[in-house]
């Protein structure tokens, strides 16, 4: 419901401050304000997500917890879109998320709004060095098989087990020999 009167909301919000803004400067003022703060916005969104995008590589470089700068990116990609939104209040609302401080504070807002219960990890390397060599016996999961060498010509016929063995030897459209079809 919250999002249906943002939806109604923002647009009257943007109609009536172009009303009164255009009415104070004239129609070309404030359409060249709308476009003005568009050019600098998506400069300023492009400078600061390229600056997000360096420390959250940095932060998956070094190991660290990359929430913060993934908050901040996120932010700024808001922020962007609000900017390319033709209208005064959100470029407004957009210039105020370019600010690293206030992006900060209303990060530790919703921080605080969030709960987290429980947070775990699996890999399959969990609980062994990923550098060390493998060892038969270090997965639950091997699957252990029988082959044999294929003759060096491939139109050779495959001798099959007597279970997988049909008329057609094996063979036949669309056969393989390693299935049964």
């Amino acid at each position: 419901m919250k999002l249906f009167w943002l939806f109604l909301l923002v647009p009257i919000i943007e109609i009536g401050l172009f009303i009164q803004v255009g009415g104070l400067i004239g129609l070309w003022p404030t359409l060249a304000i709308v476009v003005l703060t568009a050019i600098v916005g998506t400069a300023l969104m492009r400078s600061q997500g390229a600056q997000a995008w360096l420390e959250i590589q940095r932060s998956f470089g070094e190991m660290r917890d990359p929430t913060r700068p993934l908050a901040h990116g996120v932010m700024i990609l808001v922020a962007g879109m609000l900017l390319l939104t033709p209208g005064f209040f959100t470029d407004t609302i957009g210039m105020l998320l370019l600010v690293p401080g206030i992006r900060e504070g209303l990060m530790r807002q919703l921080a605080s709004r969030v709960k987290v219960s429980s947070f775990q990890m699996h890999s399959a390397t969990m609980g062994r060095n990923p550098n060390a060599p493998y060892r038969a016996g270090d997965d639950e999961g091997v699957i252990d098989g029988d082959y044999t060498v294929a003759p060096d010509d491939p139109r050779a016929p495959v001798d099959l087990p007597p279970e997988l063995d049909d008329d057609s030897g094996g063979r036949g459209p669309g056969r393989s020999g390693w299935t049964r079809h």
